[in-house]
């Protein structure tokens, strides 16, 4: 009889030792409490990459709901840009709401109807008043996220925000949406729509399919905004003093840097084509992470929901909630 027959004899006879020595086996645990696939049973390893297998597949299920998912939001957007149509004509004054339109059936307050009617000393001064005035400059400053991104010097700028509208793409290979920032004249720049477009993917890495976690935003691209001379606010002169080795005299030196802005949004740092590559630069990888997370947030809470930013109602916090509502369903 072989070493190997022995052993195994030997574990036959003492099915103690053999959970015994599984257990030893399953104890070993990494430092994040996962077991170590390394440890385990041979005959176990092949069991665990038969569900692993199964997961991909799984994965690959959920990639395709997904992609279906994506469509219908494609689709029912045209529904949904008739009401924003709607909503753009009343803030800027070119529709003024009927009776009817202004009534609000839903509103606990009792005195709705007192509310939505002023009095003839404040109907004299509000005909002057032309749709709703600064209405996404308040909508953006009601969002915790994105009034962390505005500077004094962006308001008066932002004042000129006529209107913030979402379109989608939905072709095979360049799934994504873009967001459209539209100003009125200004002396700031010349363009009349800023653009940022938010590139998607669906389907999974295939270099690591069990990492799937659902559609994610893999690149973003913005525009080139044409400022006005001296307009720019995303970039601030500085001076500074430089003595010269030999001579010893002194010259003031000026010098463009970049500086805080809510228009940095329209330049994110680029994504490396590679797929292996990484961006070494922590700093840009925080700013991306969280130019992805304000494109969501854009997209999926305030262009749809405007109004209830603008009056308080809701703010970012409230659709943190309903995100993971929303992952819980899909």
């Amino acid at each position: 009889m072989d070493k190997n027959e022995v052993t195994s004899s030997a574990v036959v006879e003492s099915p103690s030792s053999n959970v015994e020595s599984n257990q030893q086996r399953y104890d070993s645990m990494g430092d994040d409490g996962s077991l170590l696939v390394g440890s385990l049973p041979a005959e176990v390893v092949r069991r665990v990459n038969a569900l692993r297998n199964l997961q991909v597949e799984h994965h690959k299920i959920e990639a395709n709901f997904f992609e279906e998912v994506h469509a219908l939001e494609c689709r029912y957007l045209n529904k949904y840009q008739q009401l924003y149509g709607k909503r753009l004509n009343i803030v800027k004054g070119t529709y003024e709401p009927t009776e009817a339109e202004i009534k609000c059936a839903f509103d606990e307050d009792e005195n709705n109807e007192q509310t939505t009617k002023p009095s003839q000393e404040e109907k004299k001064d509000e005909e002057k008043v032309v749709g709703i005035p600064e209405f996404w400059f308040h909508v953006l400053k009601n969002s915790d996220v994105i009034s962390e991104l505005i500077r004094e010097h962006d308001e008066e700028i932002l004042k000129h925000l006529l209107d913030i509208r979402i379109t989608m793409q939905n072709e095979n290979e360049h799934k994504s949406f873009t967001i459209e920032f539209e100003f009125t004249p200004n002396e700031y720049f010349t363009n009349t729509i800023l653009t940022k477009t938010y590139e998607l993917r669906t389907g999974l890495d295939e270099q690591d399919p069990l990492s799937y976690e659902g559609p994610e935003i893999i690149k973003s691209k913005g525009c080139e905004i044409h400022w006005n001379k001296g307009k720019n606010v995303t970039i601030k002169t500085i001076k500074k003093r430089q003595k010269h080795k030999n001579r010893g005299t002194i010259r003031v030196v000026t010098k463009e840097v970049s500086t805080d802005s809510f228009f940095n949004f329209f330049s994110p740092p680029n994504v490396p084509e590679e797929p292996d590559a990484e961006l070494e630069d922590s700093d840009e990888m925080r700013i991306l992470a969280a130019d992805f997370e304000i494109g969501h947030l854009l997209r999926d809470s305030i262009v749809p929901k405007a109004v209830l930013y603008y009056t308080g109602e809701v703010g970012d916090d409230d659709d943190d909630n309903v995100f993971k509502k929303k992952k819980k369903v899909f």
